[in-house]
């Protein structure tokens, strides 16, 4: 039997399980709401749905409203509060769903020895959170906890995007990606409608303010989609490559089947294919899309 704490040690006993306390009794059902306690991750996480009521305020009391055209107001208006809706749902469940947190502290000898590793097989304690590590997960310092397949922290959904909620931070992405997109078409749109016609007709507010609140939303828009997009391409890319970002950092050498790109796709969003996959509220069902099929 081969097990490691950090360097590799050759019995049971370098484990020390021991050193670590039983893990504390669960006084909660495993359905309640997944939320760290980080105060800068809190404020990230307040700040983006603040920019995303601004957006809402602007787009539709500045520029929809008072529009001429209520087929225009309609339309955009549907659109642009459906997707502000699907990306705060993302934003939401990507915040408050365990992203595939190990057990803390269960690694003592009761639970090692219900492992009934083979001879040679190998395993991983933590030594910050006391946790017997599965393949692929990694520690976070500010989540304290290890993840399963852990991409990296977001401060911005004030938590870890791993194997159970990197579904919901791609959709939290390519959502506000396109919410950015469509209130830079609107917006430049608008300044266009104005420059032609009157500007006390175009807008409920006066000339300036209503000037100074379209810089903004066109400022907050270009740095959102610039960075959202950027973001989604990523991990799209990881995704198809059955890498996470840590991995990738790290340059650790893949020890797991591969797999092809459309199939590391259900792994994350579910399988089969369908429209559940653009949705916030579906749970990934990963069906035949094996989750670990690593190289003995």
């Amino acid at each position: 039997m081969l097990l490691i704490f950090r360097d590799i040690e050759r019995q049971a006993g370098y484990l020390r399980p021991e050193h670590c306390a039983p893990p504390p009794p669960r006084t909660h059902s495993a359905d309640d709401m997944w939320f760290i306690r980080d105060g800068c991750g809190i404020v990230c996480g307040v700040i983006t749905w603040l920019l995303v009521f601004y957006a809402e305020f602007v787009v539709v009391f500045v520029m929809l409203l008072p529009a001429k055209n209520v087929a225009y107001s309609l339309i955009n208006g549907a659109v642009f509060n459906g997707l502000a809706f699907l990306a705060l749902a993302s934003h939401f469940r990507a915040m408050c769903t365990d992203p595939g947190a190990v057990p803390k502290g269960n690694a003592t000898k009761e639970f090692i020895e219900s492992l009934q590793l083979k001879p040679g097989q190998v395993v991983y304690k933590c030594p910050k959170c006391c946790s017997i590590k599965p393949d692929r997960a990694h520690h976070c310092s500010v989540c304290k906890r290890c993840i399963k397949k852990m991409d990296h922290h977001c401060p911005w959904v004030n938590n870890c995007v791993g194997e159970n909620n990197q579904k919901y931070f791609v959709l939290f992405t390519m959502y506000i990606a396109l919410i950015s997109l469509h209130a830079l078409i609107m917006v430049t749109l608008h300044f266009v409608f104005c420059f032609e016609e009157d500007w006390a007709k175009c807008s409920s507010f006066s000339p300036p303010a209503t000037v100074i609140l379209l810089i903004f939303l066109c400022f907050e828009g270009l740095l959102f989609l610039i960075f959202t997009a950027v973001m989604f391409g990523t991990q799209i890319h990881s995704i198809c490559n059955d890498e996470t970002g840590i991995e990738q950092l790290k340059k650790e050498e893949k020890r797991w089947a591969k797999k092809s790109k459309w199939m590391n796709m259900k792994v994350v969003f579910g399988h089969p294919f369908s429209l559940a996959w653009l949705s916030p509220f579906a749970t990934p069902d990963h069906g035949k899309a094996n989750l670990y099929q690593y190289v003995v």
